[in-house]
Order: structure tokens, then C-alpha cells, then sequence
């Protein structure tokens, strides 16, 4: 019971778009669909869609062809946004799920619901071009899941959100899943992926560069990283002079940095402790998703770096 992509290839013109790509989603999973932007992302999510069709290979949902599947059972929400902006929002919203053959009571019922829910039920009669940025995303995840689809795919959910708003569909996403839904998100936000995914695969140039469940790709680095804060010394300079540890990150509550054999992160506790003053953190953590997505693509696209706050073979099988 799942979404399966065998050798799945596409090119235009002489540009290879995907090439070769298999993974699979289990059923009811959350999975976070990563990779810098021209890396093949929005071109698998349409042909997962059958909007486009692959060169070679094949997508299956529960052993069918995705072009056989029923058009209700998908919810997608694209990354350049598809609503009517002269027409009001109940009225659109009603009309997207009368599409998908949902009663018009009904899809006015969980209408009322969801605006109440998202704290937008004074908008139901503005045009969608009235409306904030946010409130407009906030609109195109509704057209996204009014009809109950099976299967949730997003391209950049959370874009154009404030932390509030990020949190109230973040809490829509944790809902679908109990109620068994499939979720596919793309996104460049590594901290909602973390804290939401089960699964990931990360894509570049059109293969995936490694995937697997959310903790195996973590520990797929090899890497430890160690975080010590002191009360009296913010920056902690004197760790730039200590023999086999290398600083990889400074910040205002914490310094982060990598350790090589043979030194153990007690050694740096107690250098920390002849330093004086107390230690208010202390911890070994594993590699953030955010720096293993910089290890392995580079984390600059088009000239821009990744906005993220913060090596292992490809897992074929993600479910």
C-alpha cells in the first residue's frame, strides 16, 4: 500500500530533468520531497500527478497506474498557486469540491469548519485578490484538501507564512496524517521537515542523493556534533586553539563544533570547566537535516543560499 516511482526518467529537449529516480512512500507517512531548485522536484510531483508522463519507468499508487486513479483521491498544492483572484472565496472553495463530486451541504459544512479553524471566516466573502499573501496560501491549502483526498502533494506549503499561520497548518498537516492521509511536501524550510517527516529523500540533478527514514539520514553522515554554551563566555575562543576540534557554527546561545578521534567531548567539558564559570549546555547531537542538505548539494542554488535554519547509499524502499 504505497506510492511507488521504478527508474522514473524525464528530459526536455537536452535537459534531464529526472533520471532513473525510484523511491517509495508508505501509506498514511509524512514525507519531505527535498533538493535545490532545477533539481527535479516540481517535474516528479507533476508526473506522480499524470499532468506530465514520464520518458521511462513507471509511478504506481497501491499497484495501480497513477493515470487510473481517480482524480479525488489527489490533492495538490503547486508551487506557483492556481486560484481564481476575482472570484470570492467561499464561492471558489465551494466550486472546487462541487468538481470532485462532493455535496454541495457538505463541502459547505467543512467549509465553515476550516475558515473557523484558520481563523479567516471574515474573508469568506472577499475576492482572493483582497487578501494577504498569507491568507491567500491559507486559501489554496483548503482548495488542497476540502474534497478528502488520499493523497496530499505540496510544493512549498508553508511560503508567504508567519510563524502563527505556519504553526495553524502545521497542526492541518499533523490532522490529515491522523486521519491516515498520505503527505508529500517539497520545501526548502529544513526545520518543519524535521519536525514533521518520517521520511525524505533529497534530490539533485535529478537522482537522489540519499533518503531513507528521517533518522537514518542523519546518521548516514557519520558525523557527531558536540554544543557547549558558557554563562561567562559567550563566543568561547579559547576551543579554536584545542587539538582535534574544529568549531563549525557560533552562534548567540551556543557554539557547535566537530570532533576528531581521538578527543572525547568530556575533554572539552572539562577545558570548558578550568575555564570557570558554568556550563549551561552540553550536548552530542547528530547533523542537522540543514547541514547534511549542504554537504551533499552545496546549499547554494541560482546564487542563493538556502533558507534553513539549520553519507550514506540511496534507501530504495522509504515506507
Amino acid at each position: 500500500m504505497s506510492l511507488l516511482l521504478e527508474q522514473v526518467s524525464k528530459a526536455f529537449t537536452n535537459v534531464q530533468a529526472v533520471d532513473h529516480l525510484s523511491l517509495e512512500v508508505g501509506q498514511g507517512h509524512i514525507f519531505g520531497f527535498l533538493g535545490p531548485n532545477g533539481a527535479g522536484k516540481t517535474t516528479t510531483i507533476r508526473m506522480i500527478l499524470d499532468i506530465i508522463r514520464p520518458d521511462a519507468g513507471q509511478i504506481t499508487w497501491n499497484g495501480v497506474t497513477v493515470g487510473e486513479v481517480s482524480r479525488r483521491a489527489w490533492g495538490y498544492l503547486p508551487e506557483e498557486r492556481g486560484l481564481y483572484p476575482k472570484m470570492a472565496v467561499d464561492e471558489q472553495l465551494i466550486f472546487l469540491a462541487r468538481l470532485y463530486g462532493i455535496p454541495k451541504a457538505q463541502a459547505v459544512k467543512d467549509l465553515n469548519e476550516w475558515l473557523e479553524r484558520f481563523q479567516i471566516t471574515e474573508n469568506r466573502k472577499k475576492k482572493v485578490e483582497e487578501l494577504s499573501k498569507g491568507n491567500q496560501q491559507k486559501i489554496q491549502f483548503l482548495a488542497t484538501i476540502l474534497h478528502d483526498p488520499d493523497i496530499l502533494i505540496m510544493d512549498e506549503p508553508f511560503t508567504g507564512l508567519d510563524p502563527v499561520n505556519v504553526n495553524l497548518l502545521k497542526s492541518a498537516f499533523l490532522e490529515m496524517h491522523q486521519r491516515g492521509k498520505t503527505i508529500i511536501f517539497s520545501t526548502h524550510q529544513m526545520e518543519q521537515v524535521e519536525e514533521l517527516c518520517e521520511e525524505i529523500a533529497i534530490i539533485d540533478k535529478g537522482k537522489i542523493v540519499v533518503g531513507g527514514s528521517l533518522r537514518q539520514v542523519k546518521r548516514s553522515s557519520g558525523r557527531k556534533l558536540l554544543r557547549l554554551a558558557l554563562d561567562n563566555d559567550p563566543v568561547i575562543a579559547w576551543l579554536d586553539q584545542m587539538s582535534g576540534v574544529k568549531v563549525t557554527k557560533r552562534r548567540q546561545d551556543y557554539v557547535e563544533m566537530e570532533l576528531s578521534t581521538p578527543v572525547l567531548p568530556e575533554e572539552v567539558l572539562q577545558a570548558a570547566l578550568h575555564q570557570g564559570g558554568s556550563v549551561t549546555r552540553f550536548e552530542v547531537v547528530e547533523p542537522s537535516l540543514s547541514d547534511i542538505f549542504i554537504e551533499r548539494v552545496g546549499g547554494i542554488t541560482n546564487g542563493q543560499a538556502i533558507a534553513a535554519p539549520e553519507q550514506a547509499d540511496f534507501v530504495q524502499t522509504l515506507g
